[in-house]
This record gives C-alpha cells, sequence and structure tokens, in this order.
C-alpha cells in the first residue's frame, strides 16, 4: 500500500482546536521571525483581500497563478536588472511558497509528533505583510494524526496511529495531499513533470526542516529525523534526505569555517535544480550539485556573515 493509499483511509475531521498545534507555530516563529503563522478557528473567515491569496486558488492556476507569479518576475528584475525565463519565474514561485507551506505540516511533527492535514483549501498565503520576508500564512488543519498517549489524541479532529512510521507515513501524505494539486498547477510552467516535481518537493521539506532545526538547536536530530522519513523509495517523492560529510577531491576534510550556519562538515546534494544559476551563473546555492565542498564551505560563510 503507499502513500497515497493510507492517505485516503484517514478520516475526515472537523477543524483542530488551535491549542494542539500552537507550540509548535510559536517555536517557529519565535526561531523564524520572517514567517509568519495565524491559526484559524471553526468560525474565523478565510482571509482573500490584500495580499491574500488561498492555496486552493493557486491551485487552479489561471489568472490567480499568473497574478502570484508577476510578483516574482518583478523582484528578479528589480534585484538583479535582468528578466529570467517564465520556466524559472515559475520555479522561484513554486519554492518561495512550497518551502513554507512544508513547515506547517513538518514542524509540528518534529517537535510535538502532530501531523496537522492542510489541504489546499485550508491555507492562505500572504507575502505581501511588512516586515516578513517570507510571508505569512493562515491554516484551518483539517484532522490530525498523533500517536498513542498524546493528550491530543481525546481532541476533536485527531486520528492516533500505531508507532512511529505510521506517524512518518502520515507526514509523507499530508504533504503529498497538500503539494499535489500544487505542483500540478506550477509543474507545465515550469516545464518540469512527475519525478522532477516530487524531487523539488523532496528538497523543500529537507531543506526547511534542516534549517529551522538549525535555529532551534536541534539540526542532528532532525537530520536524522529527516533521514528516516526520506530514506528514498518513497514514492512519490524523488530522491532522499541525502546528508553527507563535507570532503575535498582526494577524501579530505576541507577547511570550513567555524562560523558557517549548522554543522560545518555536513552538506547535502539537492535532487532537483532551483534553476538560479542562470539568473546568476556564478552563483549556486550551497547544496547545489554543480557546487563543490571547498565552494559549499565559502558559502556558508558569506551565509553567516550576511
Amino acid at each position: 500500500m503507499n502513500d497515497l493509499d493510507r492517505r485516503s483511509r484517514m478520516p475526515v475531521h472537523p477543524p483542530v482546536p488551535r491549542s494542539a498545534l500552537t507550540d509548535a507555530y510559536t517555536r517557529l516563529t519565535e526561531a523564524f521571525p520572517a514567517l509568519g503563522i495565524t491559526e484559524l478557528g471553526a468560525e474565523d473567515p478565510t482571509p482573500r483581500s490584500g495580499g491574500w491569496i488561498t492555496t486552493a486558488s493557486l491551485a487552479e492556476g489561471g489568472t490567480a497563478l499568473d497574478a502570484f507569479l508577476e510578483w516574482d518576475d518583478a523582484q528578479v528584475r528589480r534585484d538583479y536588472g535582468t528578466r529570467a525565463r517564465p520556466d524559472v519565474v515559475a520555479s522561484f514561485g513554486l519554492h518561495r511558497y512550497a518551502w513554507p507551506a512544508c513547515l506547517l505540516i513538518t514542524v509540528p511533527w518534529f517537535l510535538q509528533r502532530r501531523v496537522p492535514r492542510l489541504p489546499v483549501a485550508r491555507v492562505s498565503y500572504d507575502r505581501t505583510a511588512p516586515g516578513l520576508p517570507m510571508g505569512r500564512m493562515a491554516v484551518r488543519p483539517a484532522g490530525l494524526a498523533c500517536l498513542p498517549g498524546d493528550p491530543a489524541a481525546a481532541l476533536p479532529g485527531a486520528y492516533v496511529v500505531a508507532d512511529e512510521e505510521a506517524l512518518r507515513t502520515q507526514v509523507r501524505s499530508a504533504v503529498t495531499e497538500h503539494l499535489e494539486p500544487v505542483l500540478a498547477a506550477f509543474g507545465p510552467r515550469m516545464r518540469r513533470r512527475g519525478r522532477a516535481l516530487w524531487g523539488m518537493a523532496t528538497d523543500e521539506i529537507v531543506e526547511g526542516l534542516w534549517y529551522v532545526a538549525h535555529l532551534l538547536g536541534e539540526e542532528r536530530r532532525a537530520m536524522r529525523e529527516l533521514e528516516a522519513l526520506l530514506p528514498g523509495a518513497t514514492e512519490p517523492y524523488a530522491g532522499s534526505a541525502a546528508f553527507r560529510e563535507l570532503t575535498g577531491p582526494d577524501g579530505e576534510t576541507p577547511p570550513v569555517p567555524d562560523k558557517a550556519w549548522g554543522d560545518p562538515g555536513l552538506t547535502r546534494d539537492r535532487t532537483s535544480c532551483c534553476m538560479f544559476y542562470t539568473v546568476r551563473p556564478e552563483d549556486t546555492c550551497a547544496t547545489c550539485p554543480r557546487t563543490c565542498n571547498v565552494s559549499r564551505a565559502t558559502k556558508s560563510l558569506a551565509a553567516a556573515a550576511s
């Protein structure tokens, strides 16, 4: 039975009480104040005005997605003085949505062992909010999975699973449920299909939680958890967490700055390409397969300094 089959067997529940996830989201936004999260109650209206856009409307494509990607196109022209290809603009737009969206599911799992279900109809996004570079998200979970013995098991909307592996299955299924229609909308504009899109989803899950866990002082535990969550061969995801030690051309450990963010001797190779090299060929990201290990160490220092 694959993850989609398991997901379909999880009951649809009423909205989860805000208290079930508040601690996790509060820790997330305290550690990473660039992102805002608002939990909506059953009677709270879905935000739609101003800079807000519902994820369901993004997943429909059309004019809503056109307007969303105009922001990315303008940002590239403003910050880099050039035009990016339409497929590159779409790749940037998907990354900027999917990276924080995955955190809505992975952070409560990592911190509380609670996995919220967030179909696209239950999430809205506003990336124009002042003082929030990553934007803000409004969520109304449609149930959550948890382990036996968790006090949340008695709450409306809770679904109890047997063990840690079953909970990991729920994480993969919850992210799949949320991202699948989003990928279907973005994919044609990115000129990507199937494995390439799910490789990008794999990277968003891994790199988002890896970064936030570093801010929380729990990077090593997050790496172990991510390796168990995405060991490879977990369809529809392509690739794995794939952490590895930094080594030089002869297998030696290269010099790594003491102040690099995260564990200075570790890296990973992305499954997908973010396409930023098409805008600035000399400026690849630190986990890009195009980037050698010594360059990765240098980039880590630059990121820490900034």
